[in-house]
């Protein structure tokens, strides 16, 4: 049977879908971008007329202002709390990808809080670390008359909502661990059962280089997330008491002290660092295809 000749309104109908996407991509994403990138040079205070050029003052001004280089040590509560949560998301994952009673219940319990609001959430622990509250009501059990001030303390406020944050992504990496081991050939399990191997080389050999690339992931979303903070250190505390993060600091600078080019440029410096680690996972984390044979 001849085909027939394909119209000309046919010929281009794919290119009709890619171009809208594309059009919506550069209109919604890389023009904006392009406009952050501008204001950062720039000293609008976000309402009237652009008055000044000011090159890489902006930049500058950000590594070398202590109100806001310090929010960078804020980042760090969250990126080893970050780590924390990837551990305790590969063990779980790791224990619940064999035969475990109640392994289905477990699953659940471990993801629902990724399901949460994050808003909500931060309402349910502002309650659970007030003076009073539930955690010292708990505390108070266990013989504990004077706990601490655990959002009001500056030294350990930001220990809080780091365990918080840990509390609410661990079920994120739990699943993605999960489905890249549950992707790993069962052949290999019973080879390495048949040659005595623990359960401990079998995530040695098997486990971990399976889901290298997942980790590599993970390290990435880790790393962009403890910048990226915003949700509940803004509801528990508004960034009070040491606790601002980078987000909360870009926008009460663009906001709350009318300086956009400034707070444009921590947005980009945000951006070039997601960036730069990205290529460092991809060094460490090569796209190549693993060898589990």
């Amino acid at each position: 049977m001849r085909r027939r000749p394909r119209t000309l309104s046919g010929r281009l109908t794919p290119y009709l879908f890619v171009g809208l996407a594309v059009a919506l991509l550069l209109l919604l994403t890389y023009l904006p971008a392009a406009n952050m990138l501008w204001y950062s040079m720039t000293d609008w205070n976000g309402l009237g007329p652009i008055k000044n050029v000011v090159g890489l003052d902006n930049y500058v001004e950000v590594f070398t202002n202590p109100r806001i280089f310090s929010v960078f040590g804020v980042s760090l509560y969250y990126f080893v709390g970050a780590f924390i949560q990837m551990a305790l998301a590969l063990y779980f994952a790791t224990l619940l990808s064999f035969k475990t009673r109640f392994s289905g219940f477990f699953r659940g319990v471990i993801f629902f809080p990724y399901l949460i609001n994050g808003v909500a959430i931060g309402f349910v622990f502002l309650y659970l670390f007030q003076p009073g509250g539930t955690l010292d009501t708990v505390l108070g059990w266990f013989g504990m008359s004077e706990p601490p001030q655990w959002l009001g303390d500056a030294s350990i406020a930001n220990y809080s909502l780091a365990g918080t944050s840990i509390w609410r992504y661990t079920g994120l990496n739990f699943i993605l661990f999960l489905g890249a081991i549950q992707s790993i050939p069962g052949d290999l399990y019973e080879a390495a059962e048949l040659d005595g191997a623990t359960r401990w080389q079998q995530f040695k050999h098997i486990i971990f280089p399976g889901i290298r690339r997942i980790i590599g992931l993970s390290f990435i979303l880790a790393v962009a997330g403890s910048l990226s903070v915003f949700e509940i250190p803004f509801i528990m505390t508004g960034g009070a008491n040491g606790t601002a993060t980078f987000v909360i600091q870009t926008l009460q600078t663009a906001f709350t002290y009318r300086s956009v080019g400034l707070a444009s440029a921590m947005a980009v410096i945000l951006l070039v660092i997601v960036l730069v680690v990205t290529g460092i996972q991809r060094k460490i984390f090569p796209d190549e295809k693993v060898d589990l044979t």
